[in-house]
């Protein structure tokens, strides 16, 4: 297969793609992979192939192809082509939730000496260790690498990086209690998507309303969060987007737990459960263990919230995930007072405490910990931050 039938080929999947014929489309790039003679013509095909396991949730095998285009990127001794491979090395990486790796990569990407093509790319690369840094409860770290990437976005115009970088943000001011920002940044992810996105992906829309529906079940908006959810999880199951589908649910079931009907509850986190164990994303099995949890202890069920926050300390600590080990040791802390177990309650206080200092969750002016109730913050342009009063 030459140059211009291997170019015919990856639109025709395209083509395919964009129309929701997901798996012809794979077969029809497969081929392109197993027959073209033409190495910048593969490494577009590998490009898409990687974007559509993502988009799947099939992150096992974004990575696999990730390893093969790095491979391709090689022969053709290019290092504009090096970076795209490394940033899609760091994505499928993150996705896995192996986030010490993702920042690596992240930092290979940043010290190649590329083109003006590798510069566009610098923006993804920030939001990817942005993400992981998030991930790993370095809030700090996070935050500077999203500013980063917002710096790139507006400098090069570009919504869609945009429109990500506010998602993300969303999910870092919901992580540390500012709900109100929680709320700003997907909202305005969402006006992006209203004013630019005429040709884009629905997945940005979908993002978007995903992100606006956890602020608004953080601010006790229930009406609100399960319209935004629903209208997400309406396009997931069109396209087919697992990872979308499995948060979605989590959101739905924590909608309910929030209006104490764990019956309700229940079988979504279970449904969001088994979709996240399917696709890999441990971080999500941590936020819905913890979910779990909190409807046990609803029912009095102590033993078994214990049994559930025992499941996510393992996959917490296995990620190094802190602000997700903070949340149980809080959590374990309310039963073993309820108890009256006060050997194993001053254990817990004292690891809570020291999650606090790990993080460095402290306001810079008035000494107390950030992240404990709903609190507006200010950062400052060090991307220290401190609460607002």
């Amino acid at each position: 297969m030459g140059q211009d039938q291997t170019k015919q080929q990856i639109e025709k999947g395209l083509h395919l793609y964009q129309s929701n014929q997901t798996e012809k489309a794979l077969q029809v790039w497969m081929r392109v992979l197993e027959k073209s003679a033409d190495p910048a013509g593969r490494f577009r095909v590998l490009g898409c192939l990687i974007t559509a396991h993502a988009e799947m949730g099939r992150y096992k095998d974004m990575l696999k192809f990730a390893v093969v285009q790095i491979d391709t990127a090689r022969e053709l001794e290019d290092p504009d082509y090096l970076t795209e491979s490394y940033l899609n090395l760091a994505r499928s990486n993150e996705k896995l939730c192996e986030f010490q790796k993702t920042i690596s990569y992240c930092k290979t990407c940043l010290n190649m000496q590329g083109t003006t093509v590798s510069l566009q790319l610098n923006g993804q690369v920030s939001l990817s260790m942005g993400n992981a840094f998030l991930g790993l409860s370095i809030f700090q770290k996070a935050l500077e690498c999203f500013e980063k990437a917002l710096r790139y976005a507006h400098n090069n115009d570009d919504k869609m990086l945009e429109c990500r970088v506010c998602c993300s943000l969303g999910n870092f001011y919901a992580q540390i209690k500012d709900y109100e920002k929680a709320l700003f940044f997907p909202c305005k992810a969402a006006e992006l998507v209203n004013d630019y996105g005429k040709g884009w992906s629905l997945k940005y829309r979908a993002m978007s309303q995903y992100h606006m529906a956890v602020a608004y079940r953080k601010l006790g908006r229930l009406a609100d969060a399960m319209d935004c959810c629903e209208e997400s999880m309406k396009i997931a199951l069109q396209h087919g987007d697992r990872p979308l589908q499995a948060l979605c649910l989590l959101c739905f079931a924590d909608i309910h737990r929030s209006r104490k009907d764990v019956q309700t509850a229940f079988p979504r986190y279970d449904s969001s459960m088994s979709i996240m164990t399917e696709i890999g994303n441990r971080l999500g099995l941590v936020q819905v263990l913890l979910g779990v949890t909190k409807c046990w202890m609803i029912q009095k069920e102590l033993d078994k919230a214990l049994e559930s926050i025992e499941k996510a300390q393992e996959l917490a600590e296995g990620l190094g995930n802190k602000l997700g080990l903070l949340k149980l040791h809080c959590l374990c802390e309310r039963i073993y007072r309820t108890k009256g177990q006060q050997r194993e309650l001053r254990d817990h206080v004292v690891k809570f405490h020291e999650c606090v200092e790990e993080m460095e969750l402290y306001c810079g002016m008035c000494g107390e910990s950030i992240g404990e109730k709903n609190n507006q913050l200010q950062a400052l342009p060090c991307s220290h931050f401190f609460h607002l009063k």
